[in-house]
């Protein structure tokens, strides 16, 4: 069985979205500002402006690859995928990956940010258009 490049890509994105937590987690806990261990959420705002971003840039991850994973997962069992969607599924997990390195590092500043976010709403766009176009092509 041929194991196409997006369900790959959609593995690796899942990885980054389940492993972006570590981040937030080292620097909370090493920042003096979380006076309380245990207290659960942490007052981000009150953290280091790295940390603040590591926890945003989590949750950034989370809002825009869930509705990109459910798309790629209906596209495959339309047995949709093309050349399009191959590159789209690419595009979207390095610009994740880019958006997540310069939001912690703080390199992304405005208006890079948004555009890398911008970016892979596109992404989303394009892999929801393979939906449909691989429901008509089925119909």
């Amino acid at each position: 069985m041929d194991f196409p490049t997006e369900l790959g890509v959609l593995t690796c994105l899942m990885l980054l979205a389940a492993s972006l937590w570590i981040p937030f987690i080292v620097g909370s806990s090493s920042d003096p500002a979380a006076t309380d261990g245990f207290a659960r959420p942490h007052d981000v705002s009150r953290l280091k402006p790295w940390v603040h971003r590591a926890f945003r840039a989590h949750l950034n991850l989370l809002e825009q690859a869930m509705p990109f994973a459910v798309l790629v997962l209906i596209v495959d069992r339309m047995d949709g995928f093309t050349a399009l969607t191959t590159w789209t599924a690419i595009a979207f997990f390095w610009l994740r990956v880019a958006h997540a390195v310069g939001m912690i590092s703080g390199i992304a500043k405005m208006p890079l940010r948004p555009l890398i976010f911008l970016g892979g709403w596109v992404c989303c766009l394009i892999m929801g258009y393979a939906v449909f176009a691989a429901g008509f092509a089925a119909s």
